[in-house]
């Protein structure tokens, strides 16, 4: 229950502890939130007398950001339909996800001062903090203020992508200095197997590696700071593992649906057309590969990539799956199943997003601590089953359509703003 009676929030009950080092998992503290700012201004022993004091099946944790969403809303209306920045809010909520990073794929994409502009105003709308992604194309140019940018390097969904390498590359020799990230498909290769008798092989890793090559070699050339998102091969993984011995600052993000799922498992979901998605899903020693890159740090961030396309547009054959709904109950299961620690989860969902967001936005994010945003998700250990029911987006469905997990979001408070989700 929460009793408000002044400008202060004050939650009380486990905080993960971000430091393994010290051999503990949760640490009991008293957490106090300027309402008028939306910051933390302190963090203390608990006395027992806060607005929100948990019990121990809770774990407190900075708030968890989502740096890969496809909210589809833009100026031209013509996508919110499958999902608009107030759903898209919501179904965070739900997911215990306090901010998100937004992509630039829409009809009218964000490529120009205006144009981002307009969307960060229709931005506006969404319950969780929000960072728009702007769109690199053939003939873009780098906004007059500081913002990250996205390239697609083949086809996706939406229709501003680059058709070859010369292309990209005179595209990126404008963007020195800027952070950029890639979706690494290579799109020669994408067209060599269009033919192909399924989706996985229309799309096969080798397109992913030799796309993730590509843009880590005309990153150095460019001086850009590369991020790869969407991670679905072991050989990807180890490319940029080869990036950044040889001193390339690049990061890079794995989905839960390239986590979960591989060819063997994919048709445990009820309906496995459903898990279709860009990249594909990968072989189940790809999988274990990425999880094990996440748990040690060689992947940055857990980034659901949720795609909100319809169940009839899902029926055609449309590529995307929803995440948001499902991410703090998917925590769970790397918890519970893959031996994950609550430090790493604070890394992979909180510190390394945060430090991201803090270099756009005028937040600190990713702590608990004085002077960081006031945003915090909470978790309980209760059993939970995802019903289509329970979901917040728009889309109406979920890739974990009847998975159980060991627990789910109680929780999400942003900037203050608690948003209780039992």
């Amino acid at each position: 229950m929460i009793t408000r009676q002044r400008s202060v929030l004050t939650v009380e009950g486990n905080v993960a502890d971000p430091d393994p080092a010290r051999g503990r998992e949760t640490t009991p503290r008293r957490i106090e939130i300027d309402l008028s700012t939306g910051l933390i201004t302190g963090v203390t022993a608990p006395r027992g007398t806060g607005d929100l004091v948990l019990g121990d099946d809770h774990i407190i944790f900075p708030g968890f950001i989502d740096v890969h969403v496809h909210a589809r809303e833009d100026a031209t209306g013509s996508e919110a339909y499958k999902e608009s920045f107030q759903t898209a809010g919501e179904a965070a909520l739900r997911g215990g996800v306090t901010a998100i990073a937004e992509m630039p794929n829409n009809p009218q994409p964000p490529v120009d001062d205006s144009s981002y502009l307009s969307k960060k105003e229709l931005a506006r709308r969404c319950s969780v903090d929000v960072l728009l992604y702007a769109l690199i194309g053939p003939q873009s140019r780098p906004l007059s203020f500081a913002a990250p940018y996205k390239a697609y390097m083949g086809p996706s969904v939406g229709d501003v992508f680059f058709h070859d390498e010369e292309q990209l590359r005179e595209a990126l020799a404008r963007y020195r200095g800027h952070l950029v990230a890639f979706h690494a498909e290579l799109p020669e290769l994408l067209r060599r197997h269009q033919g192909a008798a399924t989706h996985e092989a229309r799309r096969p890793p080798e397109a992913e590696v030799e796309a993730v090559e590509l843009a880590l070699r005309l990153s150095e050339n460019y001086q850009i700071e590369p991020h790869i998102c969407h991670l679905s091969t072991a050989e990807g993984l180890e490319r940029i593992r080869e990036a950044r011995a040889r001193g390339v600052r690049v990061t890079c993000e794995v989905t839960p649906h390239h986590l979960y799922y591989d060819q063997d498992n994919a048709g445990t979901y009820a309906r496995p057309r459903f898990l279709q998605c860009n990249p594909p899903i990968r072989s189940r020693l790809d999988r274990i590969a990425l999880l094990e890159g996440l748990r040690q740090g060689d992947i940055d961030y857990l980034a659901s990539d949720h795609a909100p396309h319809t169940i009839e547009e899902k029926e055609r054959g449309a590529s995307g799956l929803t995440h948001l709904d499902t991410y703090g109950s998917f925590v769970f299961w790397l918890l519970e199943e893959e031996g994950f620690r609550l430090a790493d989860i604070s890394r992979v969902c909180a510190e390394n997003p945060g430090r991201f967001l803090s270099r756009f936005l005028s937040r600190r994010y990713g702590k608990i601590a004085p002077g960081y945003a006031g945003s915090l998700t909470v978790l309980k250990r209760d059993p939970v089953t995802v019903r289509r029911s329970d979901l917040r987006t728009r889309a109406g469905w979920s890739a974990f359509e009847g998975q159980s997990f060991a627990g789910r979001v109680s929780h999400t408070i942003v900037r203050g703003n608690v948003h209780p989700q039992e």
